[in-house]
Parts: structure tokens; sequence; C-alpha cells
């Protein structure tokens, strides 16, 4: 006896359900796809994470991509910051710096971060390039 369409509709769409419910819990969006409270929140707590000496490609692994960069070759070493969101401002629709964290890197290296590291990166002298 062949079952009925009803049957093979509710089977169809009963399987249908727990596909979408395995692949809603076992989705997790990456950092660039968060909305920006969530990416926020999430920045916030990678940066627990972080310690000194990670690799530039490792923290971009751990952080996703930054909000702002700025780099620069100083006398005998290149310095890059990367700045993630971390502290809600204002609610103008626009990311500034002064809502995000610097991280402060020496040729690739992390050496520091917070508002200190960006005041750090300023100070640094620019090589002479030619």
């Amino acid at each position: 006896m062949k079952p009925s369409a009803p049957v093979v509709i509710g089977g169809v769409f009963a399987a249908y359900l727990v596909f979408v419910g395995v692949a809603a819990l076992g989705y997790k969006p990456t950092p660039d796809e968060m909305d920006w409270e969530d990416r926020q929140a999430y920045n916030q707590r990678q940066l627990t994470e972080l310690n000194l000496g990670l690799d530039i490609d490792e923290v971009r692994q751990i952080m996703g991509k930054a909000n702002f960069s700025e780099a620069k070759n100083t006398e005998g070493a290149q310095l890059q910051v990367l700045f993630y969101r971390t502290h809600h401002e204002k609610s103008d629709g626009e990311t500034t710096k002064d809502e995000c964290t610097p991280l402060l890197f020496k040729d690739n290296k992390l050496i520091a971060w917070g508002d200190d590291s960006y005041q750090l990166f300023q100070a640094a002298p620019i090589a002479k390039v030619l």
C-alpha cells in the first residue's frame, strides 16, 4: 500500500523542520556578519583573549576585520594599528575611531592595545623612505 500524499508531505515537512533546527542551532555568525551591537560585545570579549606577541594574522583570525587601520615605517620598524569598535558613543549610524580600541603592532607582532597604544603610534617618528 502506497502512503497517501498528506503523509508524504508531512514527512517532508518534518524533515525540513529538523534540518532548519539543526542549522539554526549550529550556525555561528562570523564577526563580519554581526550587527554593530553584537560585534561590539564580541570585540570586548575577544580583547581579553589577546596576548602580547601575537602575530597580526592571528589577531585578525580572533577579532575579524578591523574597522580602521593605519601604518607607517619608523626608524628600524614597521608599525601598524588596527581599530576595533568596543564602546558606543553616539547613535549617528557611523563608527568612529573614538568608539574603537586600537591594537598596535610592531613588525606584525602585537605590542600594545588601548588608548596609549595609539599615542605611541602617533609619536613614533616616520622613517625616511627615499
